[in-house]
């Protein structure tokens, strides 16, 4: 067993879980980290898919009672009905945009320097936002309405680009189309389940065929990590939006996106 190459796999997964909801990147950091760390398995876009998911259960899991309710109450029940049906109109802009573009974004857009100009506009994108939207309407994400769901998901299409965050992209779009913070931060992390679903899904099935056995571990280790990382973050998250603005996430953003403009110049 690789002990350097187990431990590489703990960094990343402890990577994604802890930036897959936040609004700073998972794909963004963890091309920067697999970069840094020389994970070159050959293999590292399929164990980034696969770690992905391990940060998609954790929400599963974290909201299993609700999901469990909704199911059980999906065709019977008018609010949740409206609910789910928020969720595809939601999921549609970026499923149908990602579908005809994921081959040239993951060939032309998947570079440190996208990375971070992407992070500086979205941390300036946010430290706007939250000066401008002050009055929110919607305060439960089960309440929003078709309008704003497909203002969310249109503000998903902007997470294609490595850096911009899809948990910031929707959060923000939830702001701007009149939620609070906590109900845009609580539909991001139902909306995630389709969309990150589907994404990992996608990828893995084109990528099966070249996965082994030796590979099991590696994956594992990651995966586990990222679900435990992921399940902390989401509560840290949904307690900080509480009380707090995003402001601090923008103001990494930029740091963090103008050290690696400096770091890949020199």
């Amino acid at each position: 067993m690789d002990i350097t190459l187990h431990l590489k796999a703990v960094l990343l997964g402890i990577v994604e879980g802890l930036t897959e909801f936040l609004p700073v990147s998972s794909t963004g950091h963890l091309i920067i980290a697999g970069d840094w760390l020389e994970f070159n398995t050959g293999k590292e876009a399929s164990f980034e898919i696969f770690i992905q998911l391990g940060a998609i259960l954790s929400v599963c899991w974290f909201y299993r009672g609700r999901l469990l309710a909704l199911l059980r109450e999906l065709g019977r029940s008018p609010p949740a009905n409206a609910f789910a049906l928020n969720l595809g109109i939601a999921f549609l802009p970026a499923a149908a945009v990602g579908f005809f573009t994921h081959g040239y974004i993951k060939q032309h857009l998947f570079t440190p320097e996208v990375v971070a100009w992407a992070l500086i506009g979205g941390g300036i994108a946010i430290l706007l936002i939250e000066q401008l939207v002050k009055t929110p309407r919607t305060l439960e994400a089960n309440t929003i309405t078709p309008r704003q769901a497909f203002g969310i998901g249109c503000a998903q299409v902007l997470a294609l680009i490595p850096g911009v965050s899809r948990s910031g992209a929707t959060i923000m779009g939830g702001m701007v189309s009149g939620l609070d913070r906590r109900a845009a931060t609580e539909f991001s992390f139902f909306l995630a389940i389709p969309m990150m679903f589907a994404a990992t899904c996608y990828d893995l099935a084109k990528s099966w065929r070249s996965l082994a056995m030796e590979d099991l571990g590696v994956f594992a280790v990651g995966f586990v990590t990222a679900f435990i990382s992921a399940l902390l973050t989401i509560r840290f998250l949904l307690h900080f939006v509480s009380r707090h603005s995003f402001a601090w996430f923008a103001w990494y953003r930029i740091l963090f996106g103008s050290a690696l403009l400096w770091y890949y110049a020199h």
